[in-house]
């Protein structure tokens, strides 16, 4: 007790707070009142602040979701039916082995890709483990280590687990929330994410390049191409943008007496390139995030901290199921490449 210069007392109490761990379901005595604590005994993290239940818009996002499956599948097959009817007759024409060829390749990419897309978008993107929680003698010393309560779902959730509100359920591992497969990317359904990357890519750049390749072979010819031929012989550094400019310009002219078979493969070429550089980058950033050892939620969660996770091919070896001999050598050779620069 302390006196103050009004002659009016102060007094400090230390008041203490009893509650409930929602995971072993033992009486808890805090110094205070304190919205967010850790049980000492199972390590369930407890928040006390009233979640709200947020189910406004819930049927408005699965719909949007659903809107961007049915255009992604649309465009996928408008890919694969009109490069068909505008790439493989003229493909055909040049020869039957070349035909068949770009045939096999071009079913085979389709197959994937189409494959791998159904899988990701309509496999569950990983369901939480259930564990036993809310009796003490079920529940052993840090069995719910770090360990939360979804209000959402009423169930315990992991540390690497997050809880999608337009999916509504808890995701395993969840990585984000993707509307144009109307699904998240989670522990179950991760692989299948980056295999439909690596197919979708691949066969964009196959389209692409067929795309040009059919072009060549239906554009009229260009006047004057022997001309041309010889410009860029003779050409020095300087000159060679203007004959590159003057050919683009002759191939723009001849544009104007292209078909409608023409045209569509001008089109494809556009969408077939536009959207292989946008997945590259998402491929990228993803074997990243792999390679880092986090996800994408876990990687904005780490911002501005130092918390930084390990680094290693190893991480990829493991995402991608590879065998463990492999990643033995790794250590081996990180050794090797820092001797080298020391």
């Amino acid at each position: 007790m302390e006196e103050s210069s009004q002659g009016s007392f102060v007094t400090t109490i230390n008041e203490e707070y009893e509650t409930i761990c929602w995971g072993c379901g033992l009486n808890l005595v805090l110094p205070s009142y304190a919205p967010v604590f850790k049980c000492g005994w199972c390590g369930a993290i407890t928040n006390q602040n009233p979640v709200r239940l947020e189910t406004r818009n819930f049927g408005l996002r699965r719909f949007r979701d659903r809107c961007f499956v049915l255009i992604l599948a649309v465009f996928m097959l408008f890919v694969i039916c009109g490069g068909i009817w505008a790439a493989f007759p003229v493909v055909f024409s040049i020869s039957l082995a070349c035909g068949i060829f770009h045939s096999v390749t071009a079913v085979s990419l389709a197959i994937s890709t189409l494959s791998t897309f159904i899988l990701v978008a309509f496999k569950c993107a990983g369901k939480p483990i259930d564990i036993v929680y809310g009796t003490h003698p079920g529940v052993g010393s840090g069995a719910l280590n770090n360990y939360t309560f979804c209000h959402h779902c009423s169930k315990p959730k992991s540390p690497r687990t997050h809880h999608c509100r337009t999916c509504g359920m808890c995701v395993l591992d969840m990585d984000h929330h993707c509307p144009f497969i109307g699904n998240c990317v989670g522990a179950g359904n991760h692989k299948n994410f980056i295999a439909f990357l690596i197919s979708a890519v691949i066969s964009t750049i196959y389209a692409a390049v067929m795309c040009v390749y059919t072009l060549i072979h239906i554009l009229p010819p260009l006047e004057n191409q022997a001309a041309y031929a010889s410009d860029m012989a003779h050409a020095n550094s300087l000159s060679v943008l203007r004959v590159v400019k003057n050919i683009t310009l002759a191939y723009i002219a001849n544009a104007i007496f292209v078909s409608v078979r023409g045209l569509v493969l001008v089109y494809l070429f556009v969408a077939s390139f536009s959207v292989a550089i946008g997945l590259s980058v998402l491929l990228w950033q993803q074997l990243s995030y792999i390679y880092e050892g986090k996800t994408y939620l876990s990687h904005l969660s780490s911002q501005g901290s130092e918390e930084d996770g390990e680094k290693s091919c190893g991480n990829l070896l493991k995402f991608f199921g590879c065998p463990l001999l492999i990643e033995r050598y790794l250590p081996t050779i990180r050794n090797l490449r820092k001797r080298h620069k020391t």
